[in-house]
């Protein structure tokens, strides 16, 4: 493994350790580093490309954003921004952004072979540098045009299109016995974000089934997997609820897992990737089969 490629995975994940361990000392309510209330474009996004970042990426931005108190999710690399006639203020520090990509292993011979599926293959980070929006002078972001659907409505309409079962019950849970979602009654929330939040939680779960993404759930009770599987979903309804545009509030019965994430993450640098990874995948699949279900109707 390239020195670049252990930088990158030993940066990032030394930053999501400190903003947990720093989210969980004593006399502080406790919040996620990937909880950011006042953000505005809360999935960060390229100013110059219009595309949302992905996975470990939108963590680790959204983990800076929280700690110097950025409100706006726009960023870009050095040149982009002096591309979009903006300039980079002298001192800022930059954040870094991985982007993978792959080669074929040398001396492979692939003259048989018509799947590249089965190609010999090296998977590799590329670390880009970018500066948000906060950081720059000169720009002038376009006229967003206004919503014009309730969020929360869209949320619903979200979750019914894909395809889970949701029964109601005291508490919430995911059971693969049954492959079905718990969920206590609407009204026992304290507010209708709270709701889609946690529902959204459990629905990154049930992704995890053998029929659908087929993760390895089977030790899903078993301290350090059951840690990294709640990760997964932690993580997957953040994503979801940042799509959607509904309030992920802090839930306190998930402050358990922290010292968990911090052991998970501190024997592996390369968790908190596999972990966003994963969760970005469930956040695909589920917006993949929202809208197939929508063209069916």
């Amino acid at each position: 493994m390239n020195t670049e490629h252990t930088d990158i995975y030993t940066r990032i994940t030394d930053q999501i350790i400190a903003a947990l361990e720093k989210c969980s000392e004593a006399n502080s309510r406790w919040k996620r580093p990937w909880h950011c209330p006042n953000m505005e474009n809360v999935l960060p996004m390229n100013a110059k490309t219009g595309l949302h970042y992905r996975g470990v990426n939108v963590i680790a931005l959204w983990a800076t954003a929280q700690e110097l108190n950025y409100i706006n999710g726009l960023w870009a690399t050095f040149r982009q921004w002096q591309e979009l006639g903006a300039q980079v203020r002298k001192g800022e520090k930059s954040s870094p952004v991985v982007f993978w990509s792959s080669r074929e292993k040398k001396g492979t011979d692939h003259r048989d072979t018509t799947d590249p599926t089965e190609r010999d293959t090296l998977l590799f980070a590329k670390t880009y540098h970018v500066f948000n929006v906060s950081q720059v002078d000169g720009y002038q972001e376009p006229t967003k045009a206004p919503l014009t659907e309730d969020r929360l409505l869209k949320a619903e309409q979200y979750f019914s299109r894909v395809g889970v079962t949701v029964r109601e019950a005291t508490k919430a849970f995911y059971r693969g016995s049954d492959d079905t979602v718990y969920m206590p009654p609407f009204a026992s929330f304290f507010c209708k974000e709270g709701y889609y939040a946690t529902l959204s939680h459990e629905v990154t779960h049930w992704t995890g089934h053998e029929t659908r993404l087929n993760r390895d759930m089977k030790n899903r009770f078993g301290d350090d997997a059951y840690a990294l599987e709640e990760l997964v979903a932690e993580l997957g309804a953040a994503f979801l609820c940042a799509e959607l545009n509904v309030s992920n509030e802090p839930r306190e019965d998930h402050a358990v897992y922290i010292k968990s994430w911090l052991k998970v993450l501190k024997q592996d640098k390369r968790e908190i990737f596999s972990a966003a990874s994963k969760a970005q995948a469930a956040c695909d699949w589920l917006s993949k089969a929202s809208q197939t279900e929508r063209k069916a109707a």
